[in-house]
C-alpha cells in the first residue's frame, strides 16, 4: 500500500504547503531595496522564527532575494526559488512539532487553498502546481486576515518543534499512519475514479483545474477529520517522504 500512498499524497503535500511569499512593496520608494525587503520579511512571524533558529539560512536567503531583485528577476521567479528552501525547513520541523500544531498547520493550508479557489479555479491550480502553469503570489489575491493566520500557523508550528512537548516520530506511528491513510485513498479512488491519477500527474490536468483543486482539498479534508493524533501522524508521514 505504501507505494500507492507515496506518489499521490506526497504530490498533494507539495501542492498544499506553499510556505513562503516575497512581496516587494514598490510604494515605499523612499527606502532602499534592503530596507524594503527587511520591512516586509520582519513582518512575517515565520521569518522571525527562522532568524532565531537558523540564522545562517536566514542570512543566505536574504542575500539571495536581494541579489535576484537587483538582477531584475520577476517576483514569481524569486518565490519559486526561495519557496523550496523554506518548505524543506518546515517539513523537517513538522516531524518534531506536537500534534495540535501539525494539524493546525495543514488545516490553515487548506483554508488558504479554498480561499484562493474562490478567486478562480485557475488561480487555485497555479497555487497548487506552479511548475505546470506558473504560480501565483497569495499575498496579491488573499485578504490580510487570511495571510496573517497562515503566517502565524507557520511560526507557531516551527517554534513548537523546539518546545517542551517536542515530538518524536516512532516506527509504530509510521505504520499506524500508513494504515490510517489506506481507507482515505480508497474513498478518493471510489469518488474520482481514474481522475485520481491527476494528483500524481498534474501536468495532465490542464482543462481540469477545478477537479484537481477539489481532489487535493478532498483528500486533506478526510485526513483532518481523523482524530488529532492520527491526522498528525499521516501529515508527518507524508512530508517525511519529501527528504
Amino acid at each position: 500500500m505504501k507505494r500507492a500512498w507515496k506518489p499521490i499524497v506526497i504530490v498533494a503535500v507539495l501542492a498544499a504547503v506553499v510556505a513562503f511569499w516575497v512581496y516587494y512593496d514598490r510604494q515605499r520608494q523612499q527606502n532602499t531595496p534592503e530596507q524594503q525587503l527587511d520591512t516586509t520579511l520582519n513582518s512575517m512571524p515565520a521569518w522571525q522564527v527562522i532568524k532565531e533558529q537558523e540564522p545562517a539560512l536566514q542570512k543566505r536567503i536574504r542575500e539571495q532575494i536581494l541579489a535576484m531583485q537587483k538582477a531584475g528577476e520577476p517576483e514569481q521567479h524569486i518565490i519559486d526559488v526561495i519557496q523550496p528552501q523554506i518548505l524543506n525547513l518546515q517539513m523537517s520541523r513538522l516531524q518534531h512539532s506536537p500534534d495540535a500544531y501539525v494539524v493546525d498547520y495543514m488545516r490553515v493550508n487548506m483554508e488558504q487553498t479554498a480561499a484562493i479557489q474562490k478567486v478562480s479555479d485557475d488561480a487555485c491550480f497555479r497555487f497548487l502546481y506552479p511548475a505546470v502553469k506558473g504560480g501565483v503570489n497569495p499575498m496579491r489575491v488573499l485578504d490580510k486576515a487570511m495571510m496573517q493566520r497562515r503566517m502565524k500557523a507557520d511560526a507557531d508550528m516551527m517554534r513548537a518543534a523546539y518546545g517542551k512537548n517536542r515530538h518524536t516520530v516512532t516506527p509504530e506511528e509510521r505504520q499506524t499512519a500508513i494504515a490510517d491513510v489506506r481507507p482515505v485513498m480508497q474513498e478518493l479512488a471510489s469518488q474520482y475514479g481514474e481522475d485520481i491519477q491527476l494528483l500524481q500527474m498534474p501536468e495532465k490536468a490542464i482543462g481540469k483545474e477545478k477537479l484537481s483543486c477539489d481532489m487535493v482539498q478532498a483528500m486533506w479534508a478526510k485526513v483532518l477529520k481523523l482524530p488529532e493524533q492520527k491526522a498528525a501522524g499521516v501529515i508527518r508521514l507524508a512530508v517525511s517522504e519529501l527528504d
